[in-house]
């Protein structure tokens, strides 16, 4: 069925800076696509926004950072919601589904420091400073002499938090910084061979009520299908995996030429015990690919790693 265009849409959206930057993005992306739309962007607070003083993962995760805009939706309050992908859960609530991936940002992890050019530089005893298990485990494995306490709060935020000195370093995501125009912030990229990125990150997905197929049909076109398959491949083996911010897990798929490279890697939140694989293939078979890395992860004893996270998680 051919549906006639849109003329009012309500995009839910966080109220951080990033969040609001990423929604008249894709405000603006559906008003070239559709200029007699009236679009509206409707601020919400999320519970994962309000909770600071304790580590996601031992708070409920990501899911934390998208409730309040499916209940929105659900009360017909707002049309579609604007996510940061890594932070939408790898099953999302019965009766919502993803209508597009929009074409990733730089997808690396960023050193940031107003006196360090990089890891390598922070003297033994330095604090680091980083909200994501997968970020601590990495940099635990390369760099033990680190201390590394979590940081929690937006962009803003954390950025404040290094300025007052309560860090050495802070580790954020590239993408972020880049959207927001703070792209002089960062003193280095880390390489995906030293700091292998999150499932989604640097990716932006638009989730609607899945009883709303004229809005999968609106939206489209803001469907970027190497960025979708390779974020696919990511999720399914974070989902493989009960993938969320309460396991140190990456997933990262490159796709060039329709040929698609995924790594992926587990690990103990101290860095001591870590399992990785890697698998190349076509871009199409992007769900055949991630389950050779679970395979191969779980060849490694993959699953006494995620056994020994959850002991160092919760203690």
């Amino acid at each position: 069925m051919k549906y006639s265009p849109p003329t009012k849409l309500i995009i839910a959206s966080r109220e951080s800076r990033l969040a609001m930057w990423q929604a008249e993005h894709v405000r603006d992306r559906l008003a070239a696509l559709y200029p007699a739309c009236e679009i509206e962007i409707l601020g919400m607070t999320t519970r994962g926004d309000q909770i600071l003083d304790r580590a996601l993962s031992k708070v409920g995760g990501k899911g934390l950072f998208v409730k309040e805009l499916e209940v929105a939706m659900a009360e017909g309050r707002a049309d579609i919601a604007v996510h940061s992908l890594k932070d939408v859960p790898m099953d999302l609530p019965e009766g919502f589904s993803l209508a597009a991936i929009l074409e990733r940002e730089d997808p690396r992890d960023a050193f940031v420091s107003n006196e360090y050019s990089s890891l390598d530089e922070l003297p033994e005893g330095a604090i680091v400073g980083t909200s994501s298990l997968r970020r601590q485990a990495l940099i635990a494995a390369r760099f033990p002499h680190l201390v590394i306490h979590p940081l929690r709060g937006n962009l803003d935020t954390r950025l404040r938090k290094l300025d007052q000195g309560e860090y050495a370093a802070i580790i954020l995501a590239a993408a972020g910084l880049k959207r927001l125009g703070l792209p002089e912030r960062i003193r280095a990229f880390l390489p995906a061979e030293q700091s292998l990125p999150a499932a989604g990150q640097g990716a932006m997905a638009i989730e609607i009520a899945s009883n709303r197929p004229e809005l999968m049909e609106w939206l489209a076109p803001l469907d970027h299908l190497p960025t979708s398959q390779a974020v696919s491949a990511e999720r399914s083996v974070s989902k493989a995996f009960g993938g969320s911010c309460q396991i140190p897990l990456a997933a990262f798929a490159t796709v060039s030429d329709g040929n698609m490279f995924l790594r992926a890697m587990v690990a103990t939140p101290d860095g001591l015990r870590v399992a990785s694989a890697e698998v190349h293939g076509k871009a199409d078979a992007y769900m055949e690919l991630g389950s050779q890395v679970v395979l191969a992860l779980a060849a490694q004893d993959a699953e006494s790693i995620l056994a020994v996270c959850k002991t160092q998680i919760t203690e």
